[in-house]
């Protein structure tokens, strides 16, 4: 819960490796004027020999900001590395603690020191962080030409980034690792299928240039990823069908999906690759198909795909209001659609799929009862008959699409 108050009593100065020399007369001020200071060990150790008092974070991060909390109404200053809210400390105080009750005084990010170092712009390049998130995050963001700049985890993060490239067909990129960017700066390059570099600062950003090899296929982030790219076990949505299905559910920014019966994850994973920050929960009960799941999350850049084993409607029960719902298995679960529906918020788009005489009665039903769109998707591959070509057909999915009312 956001707490306020009628006064800025918390200041967080963004500060470079050069130390206080390089603040501003103003953020200075919020420095000197503290009661209490806080920052990470390399931050504090700039204050030398500074008497004020003062809190080192520690983990988990909400028992220091509940220590920060006692001082409310006093003058609290938080030291941070560059822009505060670029992957940094405000974004997360901002959870906590009103904008009205702070001072936020950014230096230069991270990203903006690279770009100048490179000669790149940060409008052309894709950043991301690896503090704290899983690596196959970056699985995501490759694509040919592409240039990516990473904020690391510490001294093994540019290794880890390598290896990554390197198996995912990307091994002739070329990785720079700079070192105490804005301070004593050093600045390592190398490909990523020959790096070898076991000196590397804890304190580092990442810069990839991305170059994929030549026998590899990249993968777009449109929806319809081609079937080799998912493990699993014949329970696959087509990529055709797939493609049609994720228009008809219209992933937004920030939108959350349920997955149901996910089968091997693909329609919650296209969901989540469509935007950063898509949020999804695939619901399916079979320990195997699960597994399946987990491996094409990691292999296509979707660590963050919330995974539940159960079988519906049972296991949606307390689970997180959804913009929109996917059944793609167990339509005829007695209960299910209108569990789903019920859940839904008001102007949620409800996707079924059905491959089956008994599923497309269900959906039918459905469809006399709260209306919507159904539709027969028919799809055609070609095939060899002996020496020539013919039409081979793919199962009909007959699929309903209903947005929900206002209630």
């Amino acid at each position: 819960m956001t707490l306020t108050t009628n006064q800025k009593w918390l200041s967080i100065i963004g500060i470079g490796e050069s130390g206080l020399s390089e603040l501003s007369p103003l953020a200075r001020g919020f420095v000197d004027r503290a009661s209490l200071i806080v920052g990470g060990k390399r931050h504090l150790a700039m204050l030398h020999d500074s008497l004020q008092p003062r809190l080192v974070w520690t983990s988990p991060i909400e028992t220091s900001i509940e220590s920060i909390l006692t001082h409310r109404g006093t003058p609290v200053c938080i030291l941070a590395s560059g822009d505060p809210l670029c992957y940094g400390i405000g974004v997360t105080l901002l959870k906590y603690i009103s904008i009205e009750e702070m001072t936020i005084i950014p230096a230069p990010s991270t990203f903006s020191l690279a770009c100048a170092r490179l000669g790149w712009s940060l409008t052309d390049v894709e950043t991301i962080s690896l503090c704290g998130r899983a690596p196959d995050f970056l699985a995501a963001i490759l694509a040919p030409d592409a240039k990516l700049l990473i904020l690391s985890a510490g001294a093994d993060t540019p290794q880890i980034v390598a290896d990554l490239l390197t198996q995912r067909g990307y091994g002739d990129s070329q990785i720079t690792v700079l070192e105490h960017i804005g301070g004593r700066e050093r600045v390592i390059s190398a490909l990523a299928r020959a790096w070898s570099k076991p000196d590397v600062a804890a304190l580092n950003a990442i810069a990839v240039e991305c170059r994929i090899d030549l026998n590899t296929i990249p993968l777009n982030r449109l929806p319809g990823l081609p079937e080799s790219a998912y493990h699993h076990d014949g329970q696959l949505t087509k990529r055709e069908v797939r493609a049609i299905t994720l228009a008809a559910l219209a992933p937004m920014p920030g939108e959350l999906l349920w997955d149901v019966g996910a089968g091997c994850g693909s329609i919650g994973i296209e969901w989540l690759r469509s935007h950063p920050r898509c949020r999804a929960i695939a619901i399916e009960q079979h320990s195997h198909r699960l597994q399946f799941i987990a491996d094409n999350m990691a292999a296509l850049g979707t660590p963050h795909l919330q995974l539940v084993q159960g079988k519906a409607p049972e296991a949606l029960a307390d689970l997180p209001t959804p913009s929109a719902i996917f059944i793609g298995g167990g339509v005829t679960a007695p209960g299910l659609l209108a569990t789903c529906w019920t859940a839904l918020r008001s102007d949620g788009r409800l996707v079924a799929n059905a491959v089956t005489v008994e599923t497309e009665l269900q959906l039918l039903q459905w469809h006399q009862q709260v209306g919507g769109e159904l539709t027969r998707i028919a799809i055609q591959r070609t095939q060899t008959i002996g020496g020539f070509l013919g039409w081979k057909p793919l199962i009909p999915v007959t699929q309903l699409v209903v947005v929900k009312g206002k209630e």
